[in-house]
């Protein structure tokens, strides 16, 4: 509690004069609020007793008309500045935390769903954003109401008369020691029920093409039904305690004013107070309805904040696995090329005896082309993922480019001189022209066409209607499996890096594009290091070296004519798939 209250207090500083401008202009509403009902009391003893003339008269209803117009432009002010507060706040909390989260490691998406995460930018920030609006204008009024209305209730009207009424609203006082805490867990229930459900719904709509194919839809119908059922259920968790606090509170606001009709009546019909008390007192007790079912409100919303706080600043206080270390070397500011493992050994973190790559080593001079190949699940990606530190090892020295630690090369070099092309070509949802300049700022119209033309996709983008203005659809779902590779290809050579790698890039690419894209690489590669993973030996046999792994270990090692006289691995896989293409080429001709 005292961490998430230090982080939202770091905020609200920012704001403070917003609040001061907003809580003066709510206690000027509050004060003249408090104030209308004396006046009315006066007016009515001034008429009964006759004191009061027809100029009096005026005034005083004139005075009453400058007060409602007063309390028409407070109401405007502290509704300006208190909620214009909170929502800057809310703005500023979501930045922080989308920027934050761009900085975490792989290992917390790994573990953390994004229907969470989800949640935390719609349900909890705009309980946040009430708890800095409406809870800070409810518990505010209802305080100062509660205190300014006592104080006339006893010197205005009568002391007895005030403790009779008030006695029976101490109950709300220990109903809400009980309220808050029950609210509080239940709305942590309900949050959490949400993140389900959210992430429920962005993983069917993700794969609603798998849905699809599989005749899943019913299946994926029922699954969603019984998230949804359970958010149902903690949400009315929240309401039937609301339903169950708030008549009670009207309950015990009742037994009040009838002890006000009775006893007030009373002291009336004795003398002890004029009619006109009588009647402002009755006025008084209604605006104490407020500030005691506020008090209810205040201790939900409040338990509503905190707990979304809280989950927000345990995101916030998350810290990233990868990141410039002491020993980063600011003076490098750029890459040549130069890669060096040595006996690379790796496990991903929660799986430590799962050893995925086991004491490889390999040199790659700048300039040259790396390829790897393997059995799926051998560790080629996960050796592209520790070049470019998604993960790092326990050992610094087991990678290093350009002689260099690659834990000591700042991230924002590394990643800027490193181009990627991972084995899900992930496409955003805009234009291509804008996903393929993706990494390059303000790269031109020509020079992207050059790159699409490099990687074989340019007559494919020319044959939509809007060309490059084409938008892609979420996870580019309107292009094919080849096009997205080809497009992510394209957005890989625009950035024109020292390094470049290929994580199996070319697989949903038919064999004579395969070889006309190999071949642009080679040509505007020259000069730079290219790393491949590939599963075909079509896509690699050009490389100046080629790593066969198996079950994370270094089987061979060579060029693609050393591999072939092994008669190993290699030579086996590359006689296998001459086999297939040679009877698909004997298929077609018969066909």
């Amino acid at each position: 509690m005292k961490s998430a209250l230090k982080m939202l207090w770091g905020y609200i500083r920012r704001h403070w004069w917003q609040y001061l401008l907003g809580i003066a202009a709510l206690f000027v509403v509050d004060l003249l609020h408090t104030w209308i009902p004396e006046m009315t009391g006066n007016v009515t003893d001034g008429l009964k007793e006759g004191t009061l003339d027809n100029r009096g008269l005026k005034g005083m209803v004139l005075r009453i008309l400058l007060a409602g117009f007063i309390i028409t432009l407070g109401r405007f002010f502290w509704r300006y500045f208190l909620f214009g507060a909170s929502r800057a706040i809310e703005k500023e909390i979501r930045d922080d935390l989308f920027g934050h989260l761009e900085t975490l490691s792989m290992r917390y998406f790994n573990f953390h769903k994004t229907g969470d995460l989800m949640a935390h930018f719609t349900n909890d920030l705009q309980a946040v954003r009430q708890l800095l609006g409406s809870t800070v204008v409810t518990t505010f009024d209802a305080s100062v109401m509660l205190v300014l209305v006592l104080v006339k209730m006893i010197r205005y009207v009568s002391p007895r008369l005030t403790l009779a009424a008030v006695l029976p609203m101490i109950l709300i006082i220990f109903g809400d020691i009980f309220f808050g805490k029950a609210m509080h867990k239940r709305f942590l229930e309900k949050q959490a029920a949400f993140s389900s459900l959210t992430d429920q719904t962005q993983e069917a709509v993700s794969g609603i093409r798998v849905i699809k194919a599989f005749v899943q839809e019913k299946k994926e119908l029922l699954a969603f039904s019984k998230v949804n059922l359970l958010n149902r259920e903690k949400n009315l968790g929240v309401a039937r305690l609301m339903a169950l606090v708030i008549p009670l509170l009207n309950f015990v606001v009742g037994i009040s004013t009838l002890i006000t009709l009775l006893y007030g009546g009373r002291l009336a019909i004795l003398g002890e107070i004029t009619l006109g008390q009588f009647v402002a007192f009755n006025s008084y007790v209604g605006m104490l309805v407020w500030p005691m079912i506020a008090v209810g409100e205040c201790v939900s919303s409040f338990s509503q904040g905190m707990a979304s706080v809280k989950r927000v600043d345990v995101i916030l206080k998350e810290k990233p696995d990868i990141t410039d270390g002491p020993g980063t070397r600011m003076d490098i500011t750029a890459l040549r090329g130069g890669i060096d493992l040595k006996d690379l050994s790796f496990a991903y973190p929660g799986a430590e005896s799962k050893i995925v790559l086991d004491r490889v080593s390999v040199s790659v001079a700048p300039g040259e082309t790396l390829a790897v190949i393997g059995r799926t699940g051998c560790g080629k990606t996960t050796l592209m993922n520790l070049l470019v530190r998604l993960y790092d090892t326990a050992d610094k020295d087991m990678i290093a480019v350009d002689g260099v630690p690659v834990r000591d090369i700042p991230l924002r070099v590394l990643r800027r001189d490193i181009a990627y092309v991972p084995q899900d070509s992930f496409l955003f949802s805009d234009t291509i022209a804008a996903n393929i300049s993706f990494g390059v700022d303000g790269a031109g119209r020509e020079a992207v066409e050059r790159a699409a033309k490099a990687a074989k996709v340019h007559d494919n983008i020319m044959e939509f209607p809007d060309g490059y203005d084409t938008v892609t659809g979420e996870r580019g779902v309107t292009l094919s499996g080849g096009q997205r590779q080809r497009v992510a290809i394209a957005r890989a050579l625009l950035k024109d890096a020292p390094i470049l790698m290929l994580d199996d890039a070319l697989s949903a690419v038919d064999t004579d594009t395969e070889r006309e894209i190999v071949e642009n690489l080679k040509a505007l590669r020259r000069g730079r290091t290219t790393l491949i993973i590939a599963h075909r030996i079509s896509t690699v046999r050009h490389a100046d070296h080629i790593l066969v792994l198996e079950d994370g270990r270094r089987a061979e090692y060579g060029t693609h004519e050393e591999l072939m006289s092994l008669g190993g691995i290699y030579r086996d896989l590359y006689e296998k798939q001459q086999l297939e293409t040679s009877l698909y080429e004997e298929g077609r001709e018969e066909r």
